[in-house]
């Protein structure tokens, strides 16, 4: 990314989404932005690539590859989509708020549901957003503990202190 300068966010969005659509793991990617640009500029390009790559499975899945992620989905799609058809866009955004959920596969296993496209894709940049800005912070925190800095026990507690809400947000949403 430092050989395109200027043009690096653009670089690292367009390398997250290409690795968002082949199934490669985005919490690393979103580390490696927080250590990159900067906690809050991280978890923005990170959501960008991810929201994009995203969007992009779920299209695959719609016009080009259903047989394929109905056949890899197995089981699992007929409750997507029993909860898409019951829910719509708040089961995206839940399926988004847990990070337990295959986030990749869940890509691709939406496209093969009837929620729409505009719908999908804003649920999951919105509540892609706490876990995005959770773990670019984390990897923020990871490169000022390297350097030595000043802020470096401060920026990994406020990353611990985001993981944590993160993972009480399913909580939170059911409530």
């Amino acid at each position: 990314l430092a050989g395109v300068g200027a043009w690096a966010p653009l670089a690292f969005i367009a390398l997250y989404a290409a690795a968002t659509v082949v199934f490669l793991p985005g919490a690393v990617l979103t580390l490696a932005g927080g250590a990159l640009f900067g906690a809050v500029s991280g978890a923005l390009y990170s959501l960008t690539g991810a929201t994009l790559g995203a969007t992009l499975a779920f299209l695959v899945a719609r016009y080009l590859a259903a047989d394929w992620v109905a056949h890899r989905a197995g089981g699992r799609l007929k409750q997507l989509i029993d909860g898409v058809e019951a829910e719509g866009w708040r089961f995206v955004a839940f399926v988004r708020l847990v990070p337990l959920f295959p986030f990749n596969l869940v890509n691709y296993a939406l496209g093969l549901t009837r929620i729409p496209l505009l719908a999908y894709a804003a649920a999951s940049f919105v509540c892609m957003f706490p876990g995005a800005l959770a773990y670019a912070w984390l990897g923020h925190a990871g490169r000022e503990a390297l350097a030595g800095g000043d802020g470096a026990i401060r920026n990994a507690l406020w990353a611990l202190a985001l993981l944590a809400l993160v993972a009480f947000l399913p909580r939170l949403a059911r409530q």
